[in-house]
């Protein structure tokens, strides 16, 4: 069955594109299927070869919360890859802020014990990335073990925000592969002492801003799998989150990470499930689509795209 889902952008971000390279249209595979074994289907699908070492960057999950993927879900997905799970420190306080507490986390949700996983920034200094076009911020401060990847797949459980608004791949692109300090400073929109203060749209732009250093460093080489389950208003990062408001939707996968948020916001809007109302509050009282539009305008990918469900 094909899905055709068709965003429109205005006719001078379409020529942007264009002239940039980069695809007016992307391809977004979805299944509403969601298995472990699903997961690799639609990989196999997209068709992409990550090359050399692969990052596999994903959300180890706070202590005490009862939403994140864990292990079992994602195993055949990082074996079949050949990856290396990775993460970076918190930049506030709970069970993953210091290196020794956050490999022991690793250790009690399983993630050591059954794969080969890197701390990225577990010990100082910081890679810096430039971010040449950036609306916000001109630099990106990420986990110096980044350098020692080849490609990356990013792993991301669709969910909400306190901050953000929702969590998807740009998320993880930014925050996600930021070390401690570059999650301070673009949650403090350059200024990290402004972590919790700072203009809230400009915080969102500066994750648009440090999710394509990340796209540009791995110059193609990445591929994106959103799965929306367990869908609470709260992200992996809250030891204390609301359970799920909103029924399994599925498994999405692109090499664009704009599109495979997108899709997932659109398919949220256009489900019937009466939890969506609650979930949608949340993503709208923190205008959580600027981070897209916020991407979308930096040009590394592109809210336009086919839906083809397997």
């Amino acid at each position: 069955m094909k899905l055709t889902f068709y965003v429109i952008v205005d006719t001078t971000k379409k020529q942007e594109f264009l002239k940039g390279g980069v695809p007016v249209s992307a391809i977004v595979y979805f299944s509403r299927e969601i298995t472990p074994e699903k997961v690799v289907e639609l990989y196999k699908k997209e068709g992409k070869t990550l090359p050399g070492k692969v990052a596999v960057k994903l959300h180890s999950g706070e202590k005490g919360n009862q939403n994140f993927l864990g292990p079992d879900f994602w195993k055949p997905m990082i074996d079949y890859v050949g990856g290396t799970v990775v993460e970076c420190n918190t930049a506030y306080d709970g069970e993953r802020n210091t290196t020794k507490k956050h490999k022991r986390l690793l250790e009690d949700h399983g993630w050591s014990r059954s794969f080969d996983v890197d701390l990225l920034d577990a010990e100082g200094p910081d890679l810096k990335l430039a971010c040449p076009n950036g609306k916000v911020i001109k630099e990106n401060y990420v986990g110096k073990d980044l350098a020692d990847y080849d490609s990356m797949l990013v792993l991301s459980h669709f969910k909400g925000h306190p901050m953000g608004g929702y969590g998807g791949a740009l998320k993880q692109l930014s925050i996600g592969v930021a070390s401690s300090y570059g999650k301070a400073y673009i949650h403090g929109a350059g200024v990290p002492e402004h972590i919790w203060t700072a203009d809230h749209d400009s915080f969102l732009e500066a994750m648009a801003d440090a999710a394509g250093s990340v796209v540009d460093y791995f110059k193609g080489n990445t591929v994106y799998i959103n799965v929306m389950k367990n869908m609470s208003v709260d992200c992996d990062c809250c030891a204390v989150a609301e359970d799920p408001c909103i029924a399994d939707i599925g498994i999405l996968i692109s090499d664009d990470p704009i599109a495979v948020d997108q899709a997932c916001i659109d398919l949220v809007y256009a489900c019937e499930d009466p939890g969506k109302a609650h979930f949608l509050k949340r993503v709208e009282s923190r205008n959580g689509i600027h981070t897209i539009e916020a991407a979308a305008a930096l040009g590394y990918g592109t809210r336009e795209y086919e839906l083809i469900e397997i």
